[in-house]
Protein backbone atom coordinates (compact mmCIF):
# COMPACT_ATOMS: atom_id res chain seq x y z
CA UNK A 1 0.00 0.00 0.00
CA UNK A 2 1.23 3.46 -0.90
CA UNK A 3 1.81 5.99 1.83
CA UNK A 4 -0.71 8.64 0.83
CA UNK A 5 -0.11 11.34 3.46
CA UNK A 6 3.11 12.69 1.96
CA UNK A 7 3.89 14.35 -1.36
CA UNK A 8 6.74 12.25 -2.77
CA UNK A 9 8.68 13.19 -5.87
CA UNK A 10 6.69 10.66 -7.91
CA UNK A 11 3.57 12.80 -7.32
CA UNK A 12 5.23 16.07 -8.36
CA UNK A 13 5.65 17.22 -11.94
CA UNK A 14 9.26 18.32 -12.42
CA UNK A 15 10.66 16.90 -15.65
CA UNK A 16 10.90 19.45 -18.45
CA UNK A 17 9.58 17.02 -21.06
CA UNK A 18 6.47 16.24 -18.98
CA UNK A 19 5.82 19.93 -18.27
CA UNK A 20 6.08 20.85 -21.96
CA UNK A 21 3.70 17.99 -22.85
CA UNK A 22 1.24 19.17 -20.21
CA UNK A 23 1.11 22.74 -21.52
CA UNK A 24 0.99 21.67 -25.19
CA UNK A 25 -1.56 18.83 -25.00
CA UNK A 26 -3.42 19.69 -21.80
CA UNK A 27 -6.88 21.14 -21.43
CA UNK A 28 -7.31 24.19 -19.24
CA UNK A 29 -10.03 25.91 -17.28
CA UNK A 30 -10.28 28.69 -14.72
CA UNK A 31 -11.18 27.84 -11.16
CA UNK A 32 -10.58 30.92 -9.01
CA UNK A 33 -7.91 31.47 -7.63
CA UNK A 34 -6.29 29.02 -10.07
CA UNK A 35 -5.85 28.47 -13.76
CA UNK A 36 -5.88 24.67 -14.02
CA UNK A 37 -4.27 22.74 -16.87
CA UNK A 38 -4.74 18.96 -16.94
CA UNK A 39 -3.52 16.16 -19.14
CA UNK A 40 -4.84 12.62 -18.66
CA UNK A 41 -2.67 9.73 -19.90
CA UNK A 42 -2.43 5.97 -19.57
CA UNK A 43 0.76 4.88 -17.75
CA UNK A 44 2.89 1.92 -18.77
CA UNK A 45 2.36 0.10 -15.48
CA UNK A 46 0.02 0.30 -12.46
CA UNK A 47 2.67 1.89 -10.20
CA UNK A 48 2.76 5.04 -12.33
CA UNK A 49 -1.00 5.67 -12.08
CA UNK A 50 -0.83 8.82 -9.94
CA UNK A 51 -1.95 12.42 -10.04
CA UNK A 52 1.14 14.61 -10.50
CA UNK A 53 1.04 18.28 -9.59
CA UNK A 54 2.91 21.43 -10.60
CA UNK A 55 2.35 24.70 -8.70
CA UNK A 56 3.16 28.05 -10.27
CA UNK A 57 2.88 31.61 -8.93
CA UNK A 58 3.47 34.58 -11.21
CA UNK A 59 6.42 36.84 -10.55
CA UNK A 60 4.43 39.60 -12.22
CA UNK A 61 1.76 39.48 -9.49
CA UNK A 62 4.04 38.73 -6.53
CA UNK A 63 7.40 40.43 -6.93
CA UNK A 64 8.95 39.05 -3.74
CA UNK A 65 10.05 35.41 -3.67
CA UNK A 66 9.03 35.06 -0.03
CA UNK A 67 5.38 35.69 -0.97
CA UNK A 68 5.50 33.35 -3.98
CA UNK A 69 7.05 30.59 -1.90
CA UNK A 70 4.47 31.03 0.86
CA UNK A 71 1.62 30.63 -1.61
CA UNK A 72 3.24 27.54 -3.16
CA UNK A 73 3.73 26.01 0.29
CA UNK A 74 0.07 26.61 1.20
CA UNK A 75 -1.15 25.05 -2.05
CA UNK A 76 1.14 22.00 -1.80
CA UNK A 77 0.15 21.42 1.84
CA UNK A 78 -3.58 21.55 1.12
CA UNK A 79 -3.08 19.29 -1.90
CA UNK A 80 -1.07 16.82 0.19
CA UNK A 81 -3.81 16.58 2.82
CA UNK A 82 -6.74 16.28 0.41
CA UNK A 83 -5.47 14.27 -2.58
CA UNK A 84 -6.34 10.81 -1.21
CA UNK A 85 -9.65 10.35 -3.10
CA UNK A 86 -8.14 11.42 -6.42
CA UNK A 87 -5.12 9.16 -5.82
CA UNK A 88 -7.35 6.12 -5.22
CA UNK A 89 -9.46 6.94 -8.28
CA UNK A 90 -6.34 7.20 -10.48
CA UNK A 91 -5.08 3.83 -9.28
CA UNK A 92 -8.49 2.20 -9.83
CA UNK A 93 -8.86 3.63 -13.34
CA UNK A 94 -5.13 3.14 -14.13
CA UNK A 95 -4.57 6.69 -15.38
CA UNK A 96 -2.09 9.46 -14.70
CA UNK A 97 -3.36 13.01 -14.35
CA UNK A 98 -0.80 15.77 -14.75
CA UNK A 99 -2.10 18.96 -13.15
CA UNK A 100 -0.67 22.46 -13.29
CA UNK A 101 -2.10 24.92 -10.77
CA UNK A 102 -1.28 28.48 -11.75
CA UNK A 103 -2.21 30.89 -8.96
CA UNK A 104 -4.03 33.87 -10.51
CA UNK A 105 -5.28 35.84 -7.49
CA UNK A 106 -3.59 39.10 -6.58
CA UNK A 107 -3.74 38.57 -2.81
CA UNK A 108 -2.45 35.80 -0.57
CA UNK A 109 -5.49 33.79 0.46
CA UNK A 110 -5.72 32.17 3.88
CA UNK A 111 -5.07 28.46 4.35
CA UNK A 112 -8.73 27.59 5.01
CA UNK A 113 -9.85 29.35 1.83
CA UNK A 114 -7.22 27.61 -0.29
CA UNK A 115 -8.13 24.27 1.30
CA UNK A 116 -11.81 24.79 0.46
CA UNK A 117 -10.94 25.58 -3.17
CA UNK A 118 -8.56 22.59 -3.48
CA UNK A 119 -11.27 20.25 -2.14
CA UNK A 120 -13.74 21.61 -4.70
CA UNK A 121 -11.12 21.26 -7.44
CA UNK A 122 -10.37 17.63 -6.55
CA UNK A 123 -14.09 16.88 -6.58
CA UNK A 124 -14.43 18.50 -9.99
CA UNK A 125 -11.44 16.56 -11.35
CA UNK A 126 -12.95 13.29 -10.12
CA UNK A 127 -16.28 14.02 -11.80
CA UNK A 128 -14.97 15.36 -15.12
CA UNK A 129 -11.74 13.50 -15.77
CA UNK A 130 -12.41 10.04 -14.45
Amino acid sequence: MLKTEGLPKSQRLFKKKAIIALFEKGKGFSFYPFRVIINVTKPDNQCDALPRILVSVSKKRFHHAIKRNRIKRLIRETWRKNKHDLLCKCMDENITIDIALVYTATIIMEYKDIEKKIKQLIERLQNECL
